[in-house]
């Protein structure tokens, strides 16, 4: 099964292109995550995906790339979608958070009920899902 993550991604971007908001990707970055890591806070980065900051943009299921220009340089971007924490508009923070590590594929049992996540991404044992906190949903943003 597909996670529903690089759809939700894609949809928020383009709900951001077709209001005239300028789309915002928050990543956690890691060996996977190729950005230039001076850019890089608190082990994560903030990077303007609007059509006219970046060139040649692939919004995958498995990688978000593309080229962009930091400080002037030039700059080949791969984001693994897993690694997105949250996309959001720059100018009214309307978007959308995800958890840490969200995305990644998880197997059901095959002896069980298959609610029970056996195995995930690396092929560790995984943890079920905790319960999604209760009342209204916010967005933090990120700068």
């Amino acid at each position: 099964m597909v996670t529903t993550k690089p759809y939700l991604i894609r949809a928020i971007y383009e709900w951001c292109a077709d209001q005239g908001y300028t789309p915002y990707l928050a990543v956690a970055v890691d060996a996977r995550t190729r950005v230039p890591r001076e850019y890089v806070k608190d082990g994560q980065i903030v990077l303007n995906v609007a059509a006219d900051a970046t060139g040649q943009l692939q919004m995958g299921n498995e990688e978000i790339t593309f080229q962009a220009r930091f400080n002037g340089v030039a700059f080949p971007v791969s984001v693994p979608v897993a690694a997105v924490a949250a996309i959001y508009a720059r100018e009214n923070g309307q978007g959308m958070a995800f958890e840490a590590g969200e995305g990644l594929l998880i197997e059901a049992s095959e002896e069980g009920d298959g609610d029970v996540p056996v195995a995930a991404e690396d092929g560790a044992a995984a943890e079920p899902p905790a319960a999604p906190p209760a009342g209204r949903p916010h967005l933090t943003r990120i700068k």
